[in-house]
Parts: C-alpha cells; structure tokens; sequence
C-alpha cells in the first residue's frame, strides 16, 4: 500500500464525526457517556499516530443521533466532502448505526464519478469502552481511506460501510444485528475487502471511474416524497389505498413476498393500478434478506408488472429509498425515474 499521493506529499485523511456511539467516552464526574473532543483523536486512538499520513478532523455541532437523521444531514456531507474533495485522499465518516446504510445509500447516489472512497463505520461499544470494537472499525477505515495501487489511484473509490473486519457497498448494506459486533451485512453482494493479518481486496468486484482525472459530480437537489408500503398478511384495503394512492407521495416502495409476489385479489390489483394511473411511482422490492425480485415468475408478480410496477431486482430497501430521492430530485419526468430505477447506476443492483 502506498502512503504518498500523486503530488509527493503524504496521504491526507478526514475524518468527519456525524454523532454515534463510536465518538462517545465515560465522564466520571457525571458517571455518564459523552463525546470526546474528535480534534485529540491521536490521545484516544493512539495507534493512528503510526499511519505516515495526515488525518484531520470535522465534527458536525449539534451531533445527531443516527435516529434524528435527515436529508439536511446528507446534503450537508456532500457539500463538506466536495468543499475539501482536492484537499483529501480519502473520507471516514463516524455515524450512529441505526441509519448508517440509509445514508451510505442516498450518498453513493449523491456523488457521481467518484475517485476517492468515502468510509461509513461506527460501533455497538463506544470507543472509550474497554472492549470497543470502535477502534479497529476506525484504524481499518482509515487505512482503506488511503490506500493507492501502484498507479497512485485509490484502491476502493467507492462510498462504502467498514465494521467487523469486512468492507461493503454502501448501497447493498443493512444493518442485521442490533446487539452484536457483526451489524452489517451485504446479502446480495460479496465484500469489496475483508480485513485479518493483511486486509484483502475483491479487486473484480470494485467499481473504477471511467476517467480518474474528471471531477466528480455532487447531486444535492433530493426529493423525498416516497412511502414505504410492506405486505402481511391481512392487509386492508384502505390501508394499502392510503399508503399508495396519496396525494403527498410520488414513489412507494413496495416490500413484497418472495420474488416480488404480492396478494392477487382483485381490489389489491385494482389499486395498484389507480395508483400507477394517478402517475405514482411503484417500485417493487423483496421483503428476503437475499434475493431478487422477479415478475415473470409467478401471475402475482406478472398481475404487479401488467399494473405498472417498476422491477426493483436486488435491491435492498434503504438503497430504494435513497436511489428514489436521487432520482426524483434529478427528474420532474416520471417516465425518466421509472427508466433510470432499472439501470445499475453505482453497483446498487445486479440484472
């Protein structure tokens, strides 16, 4: 790995500190957890003091806890990584678990043309507790932030999720475990790099720019007028009719059975239909942690099709929502979502 960047100088990291357990330490006096100061990050993780690069830090006032996130959050990510783009070689950003695969999705859609990574990671322990798996979820990021091949361009120039030693998409993850070091996982996609005694790159599976020279593009206008809808059994009628027919939505996700089956009675049919009709934009995505969604399989999922449903394939929900409110924040034209939603524009599905 290479720690010097095309200019000569030494690799430059930053590490951008949103709020989570990750920055959160015991004060004595109060007997309670607080975050630490993310400017002395050297005097709580001393071990980055090895690295031979730069890492400088930004902390988001007020911290927000990953439950509170809103888009203002991720417009003002994309904005602080584009202001300081030329200054770094790569981006860590300390974030609370809950929604941390929510952002890591809007955001990959958010920068198109990437040539640096841009590193989610967090922990379950904060980092001043004795057993923190914080630490080596921040050292891994960081070392993956910088790291060049032999032509001095980033190895992993994608936005991306580090925790317990595996790297993944951002746009593939969701978060699987609440109460367990390994909280994230990627079903449909193998890891882009697993960490042990050397950390080890799925170099065939990384997207690379098209041109590592042009500048990346920062999409900031988002519209977030999308509704989830998930199938059960038992289901009402006018639940299914308020959720999709609404006049505040533009786009529901909804989250079928199996291959993208859903219930074939006539009035569920029917309302799909007077949805797709009203100009909404109906995605279907699986409710299965693995899997793709397939229309032509089954008549449910044909009747879905025949109504006006969009394929969601592979997908999983946070990245739905997050390539949704990109797409609709770029179109005012429904036709043009509904075109780009079945296109693989940053590794988020597999056709």
């Amino acid at each position: 790995m290479k720690l010097i960047n095309a200019t000569g100088k030494k690799s430059a990291i930053l590490l951008i500190y949103t709020g989570g357990t990750i920055g959160m330490k015991e004060d004595p006096s109060v007997q309670a957890l607080k975050p630490f100061n993310f400017s002395q990050i050297l005097e709580e993780v001393p071990e980055l003091g090895k690295f031979a690069y730069r890492i400088d830090s930004y902390t988001f006032d007020p911290l927000i806890d990953s439950s509170d996130v809103e888009p203002s959050l991720w417009l003002a990510l994309a904005r602080l990584i584009e202001e300081r783009y030329n200054d770094y070689d790569g981006f860590v950003i300390l974030h609370g678990t809950d929604t941390m695969a929510y952002s890591a999705s809007v955001l990959s859609f958010m920068i198109e043309g990437l040539t640096k990574p841009v590193i989610f990671t967090g922990s379950q322990l904060p980092i001043g507790a004795p057993r923190t798996d914080g630490k080596e979820n921040l050292i891994s990021s960081v070392e993956i932030a910088a790291a060049k091949d032999a032509e001095g361009h980033a190895i992993v120039p994608e936005v991306c999720i580090y925790f317990d030693t595996v790297l993944i998409r951002g746009n593939r993850a969701t978060k699987i475990n609440s109460d367990n070091f390994r909280a994230f996982r990627s079903p449909n996609c193998p890891p882009l790099a697993e960490a042990g005694i050397h950390i080890k790159y799925n170099s065939g599976i990384i997207r690379k720019p098209e041109d590592w020279d042009a500048e990346p593009v920062f999409h900031t206008s988002l519209d977030t007028r999308v509704s989830i809808l998930k199938m059960h059994p038992g289901i009402t009628p006018q639940i299914v009719r308020t959720i999709i027919c609404s006049q505040d939505t533009r786009a529901v996700i909804i989250e079928t059975y199996g291959a993208g089956n859903a219930p074939s009675k006539e009035w569920f049919i029917s309302t799909v239909r007077d949805a797709s009709g009203m100009g909404k934009i109906l995605l279907n995505v699986t409710q299965c942690p693995a899997g793709s969604v397939n229309m032509d399989i089954y008549a449910t999922g044909k009747g879905l099709k025949e109504a006006g449903v969009t394929n969601g394939y592979d997908s999983t929900t946070e990245s739905a929502l997050g390539k949704l409110f990109h797409l609709l924040g770029l179109y005012a034209e429904n036709d043009k979502v509904k075109t780009s939603l079945e296109i693989d524009l940053r590794g988020e599905i597999s056709k």
